[in-house]
């Protein structure tokens, strides 16, 4: 169905947008119930993948698992490292789409009596990455079945190392995103807090970026029934850590977001000896890169003014983490706008605030527009979640369905689009491609 039509780069204005409304409605509601058909083969293939958790850079199971039920769709794909890069090209040239998974455990012990409980003593898929890569999975199988429909390519990009090292940069490094050119981007993260069948969306800074700081705090030794003549470690650790606490308090806009947590103190070797050296270890996270900046330079002053005025020194040491996820405005209106058309507007909501929790898919959104969404995988009211990260968590797994219904659309839709143009032009007039 064309519901645009390019002439000279203008679009054409006489295009009868309301008199399509129906069908495009009822495409979406065809690719839901699509998505139920299959939804015995999702749950299996989520098992299946749950049963072999792994730790980060180390999914050789998992990829191998994933590359097998890729061979069965007929779906060409390579590794790059433990990771998976599978490619489904249409009929006819034009736009490309990647979809995101990430593939890595946690090291967690499952507790026993699931149907699928981990096989990986010490490991567990506890934030739901084996719901992540099954709806990846269910996209495939679906659009396999509508290859016809698909105007240019689709990418799935099975992705390592999310809770650890980061995978997705070495991933872009290695050329993920070429071979053909992605030009949009599209994540999810299952949510626990929202009821299967919900989804939330966030337009900008949705997660917030992270430095590791390391301080090492140097003193002198003496016994600990003569401080005088000490310089005393710990002590200076203390004077730093409170001060710390006041550079998000005093230092920071309220407007703006930042916290600064230390995690771990280690330092000294007796009860009766004056420590010489301390090193603590925490995390920086914020929402925007000006903040970011500030607060490197602010705390590795604050520090070493610190340590020197009660008699020591300090070296600190920030090392980047993940940076700021930002999700693109186009792409998060038009895919939010396809789950109110498949899950319901009353089941789509707006997170009106964003977390300073990280995710690597942070990087893929510095490349390319697109958005990354939560979706709905609790299994009953607020009293009975299980939050991520732990041993306790799993998911409604009639969230799969839903992933996949509107990863489905969504993709479908932008490739339909064509152009970023095109893509805003559907947007004013409240149309989506199919």
């Amino acid at each position: 169905m064309e519901t645009i039509r390019a002439k000279t780069g203008a679009l054409a204005a006489e295009t009868p947008f309301t008199s399509e409304e129906k069908t495009v409605s009822d495409i979406f509601k065809s690719i839901l119930e699509e998505s139920r058909s299959i939804e015995p083969w999702l749950v299996a293939t989520r098992r299946e993948l749950h049963r072999i958790p792994e730790p980060g850079n180390e999914e050789r199971e998992t990829s191998a698992a994933i590359g097998a039920i890729l061979d069965q769709l007929e779906i060409s794909h390579v590794n790059i490292g433990t990771g998976v890069v599978g490619l489904l090209d249409g009929p006819q040239p034009g736009k490309c789409v990647a979809l995101r998974a990430d593939m890595d455990a946690l090291p967690i012990e499952e507790p026993a009596g699931r149907p699928y409980t981990s096989l990986h003593h010490g490991y567990m898929h506890a934030c739901g990455h084996d719901a992540h890569m099954t709806v990846a999975l269910g996209v495939a199988k679906l659009l396999t079945s509508r290859r016809a429909d698909v105007r240019g390519s689709v990418k799935f990009l099975f992705q390592p190392a999310e809770e650890s090292t980061g995978g997705a940069k070495p991933m872009i490094e290695a050329g993920c995103l070429e071979n053909p050119h992605v030009d949009y981007v599209l994540g999810l993260h299952v949510a626990p807090e929202l009821a299967s069948g919900k989804a939330a969306f966030r337009s900008g800074p949705f997660y917030g970026a992270s430095d590791n700081l390391e301080i090492i705090v140097r003193g002198l030794s003496a016994h600990g029934a003569h401080p005088e003549q000490g310089i005393d470690a710990i002590y200076i650790s203390a004077q730093i850590i409170q001060a710390l606490q006041s550079v998000v308090s005093r230092s920071i806009s309220p407007l703006d977001s930042a916290v600064i947590t230390i995690g771990k103190i280690q330092g000294g070797t007796r009860n009766n000896i004056i420590a010489s050296e301390v090193v603590l270890t925490g995390t920086i996270r914020t929402l925007s890169e000006d903040v970011r900046a500030f607060l490197r330079s602010r705390i590795t002053e604050l520090c070493a003014r610190t340590a020197e005025a009660l008699g020591g020194s300090c070296e600190t040491r920030i090392q980047a983490s993940y940076p700021v996820l930002s999700n693109h405005a186009l792409q998060t209106t038009i895919v939010r706008e396809i789950a109110e058309r498949i899950l319901g507007s009353d089941n789509v909501r707006d997170n009106e605030k964003p977390t300073l929790g990280v995710e690597d898919f942070a990087y893929f959104l510095r490349e390319r527009p697109g958005t990354f969404w939560h979706l709905g995988c609790g299994k009953g009211g607020e009293s009975a979640i299980t939050p991520l990260h732990s041993s306790g968590f799993d998911i409604d797994e009639s969230c799969l369905a839903y992933g996949v219904a509107v990863q489905t659309a969504s993709a479908l839709s932008l490739l339909k689009a064509g152009t970023y143009e095109n893509l805003r032009f559907a947007l004013s007039q409240r149309i989506l491609f199919m």
